[in-house]
């Protein structure tokens, strides 16, 4: 026992020396409790952090389709090697802004200290650490910004491209533009470019807005109504993606996630039909205005290619990020990933024409569709349409609405079935009639008094 002792001190003493004499791995142990989050830093809770890394978990499902494809736009793939040829474009059009605005009396400086000034706001918009310095951040913030809003400008055909330019002159980049500008992980804040386009503004723009030129450069590949983007020239957003996304959220739709009820998930479309339930084509200048009433789902088509893919990952992902976010397209994509089993559900939407597919086959979008819903926090019961959803259900769990639906899906969903129920009908009357002459033969043969 006394050994043991002995041999537990001398154990402890080892520790102790041990300790004493690392003392640069303690200093480093210190040095790590008092660093702040680099890679997620403590801005990221705060509503006022916009620009985000998207989780991991959604780039194990969807690959690479959050990453830019040529232009890099912030901090996060600043430098690399594969954006080089985009990054040579935005010296070329920082020089031609700068051309155009001399006539202000602007200089390069006059950019730069407008940035100076939000430089620390603008850095809080990011969820990590930016390890550059104040020079290369501001640098950063205009050459980047001033790029975006000429190339908007332009686009909106306020000043014209140079006739050799490559950018619009090659059919391919414009496309990438689309989706690049509205990734999650590639975003600048939009204060920052609303005070680039504020300081160059000439009299000509006089009646123009910076979300009005992104919404019309953006609506290329969108393709909705004039009207529609006129109604926004106005609109607010915390970045490009932002304003992409609240564009499409009607102002009478804004605050509807805040409705809390017990709220039940409803069936694939092949399901909802066999009850009776039908999906049509609905009127709205949004797909989000879906719409429930005497058994029919209304929703407004919405068109599914590799921009709008793009907008519904992102938008989700945005969504599962800002503290401050509302769910709407979280919530809408999982009403598609609901209503979309197999490819057969696709066929049926697209032939209704809620759907217009442009994304691959229906087996490919029905794929996308079940992906946009995995590993997406979502509280049901807190989502703009889960009065929808309740009504959907309870709908469905209507037993006669079930049957008689049933029947009818089951001998009246074709022609072909209703005119082999028709034939099966009416080879039942002549083989009832034939059965009613014989037994009537029968009982006059039987009973020849009677006749």
């Amino acid at each position: 026992m006394e050994i043991s002792n002995t041999s537990s001190s001398g154990e402890a003493n080892y520790v102790m020396n041990m300790w004493e004499v690392d003392k640069d791995r303690l200093y480093l142990m210190h040095q790590k409790i008092t660093e702040p989050p680099r890679l997620l830093s403590n801005f990221a809770s705060k509503s006022s952090c916009c620009i985000f890394r998207v989780p991991r978990s959604l780039i194990e499902i969807n690959g690479e389709a959050y990453k830019p494809h040529i232009v890099s736009i912030g901090p996060y793939y600043r430098g690399e090697p594969q954006f080089t040829m985009i990054e040579e474009h935005k010296w070329r059009y920082l020089g031609s802004l700068l051309l155009r605005t001399k006539s202000k009396g602007l200089e390069l400086e006059d950019y730069l200290k407008a940035i100076a000034e939000v430089e620390i706001q603008a850095r809080e918009c990011y969820s990590e650490t930016i390890h550059l310095s104040s020079h290369e951040f501001i640098e950063m913030m205009v050459l980047d910004g001033c790029f975006i809003v000429e190339l908007f400008r332009k686009a909106s055909k306020l000043y014209r491209f140079e006739p050799d330019d490559p950018l619009v002159t090659m059919a391919w980049i414009v496309p990438f533009f689309y989706r690049d500008f509205i990734g999650l992980e590639n975003q600048m804040p939009f204060f920052v470019l609303e005070r680039l386009f504020q300081l160059s503004k000439l009299d000509l723009e006089s009646d123009t807005t910076l979300p009005l030129l992104a919404l019309q450069f953006f609506n290329r590949a969108m393709r909705r109504e004039d009207e529609v983007i006129e109604k926004h020239r106005n609109l607010q957003g915390k970045h490009l993606l932002d304003l992409v996304r609240s564009s499409f959220i009607p102002p009478e739709y804004e605050d509807r996630q805040m409705m809390n009820t017990k709220t039940h998930i409803i069936h694939c479309v092949s399901k909802l039909r066999r009850a009776g339930i039908k999906l049509k084509p609905g009127k709205g200048d949004s797909f989000l205005v879906v719409k429930f009433r005497h058994g029919v789902i209304e929703m407004p088509t919405i068109t599914i290619d590799d921009f709008m893919s793009s907008i519904l990952l992102n938008c989700v992902a945005y969504e599962q990020c800002h503290r401050s976010c509302t769910n709407h397209f979280t919530t809408f994509t999982t009403l598609l990933d609901c209503l979309v089993n197999t490819w057969r559900d696709v066929e049926y939407l697209c032939d209704q024409n809620i759907i217009e597919n442009s994304f691959g086959d229906d087996a490919e979008l029905a794929r996308f569709i079940n992906n946009l819903g995995k590993d997406v926090a979502f509280d049901i019961d807190m989502c703009y349409l889960s009065k929808l959803f309740n009504d959907v259900h309870d709908y469905y769990k209507n037993n006669w609405h079930v049957a008689w639906a049933g029947f009818k899906y089951t001998y009246f969903d074709t022609p072909w079935s209703f005119i082999s129920a028709f034939a099966a009908f009416v080879l039942l009357i002549f083989t009832l009639a034939q059965t009613l002459y014989t037994f009537l033969g029968y009982y006059k043969d039987r009973n020849p008094r009677s006749s």
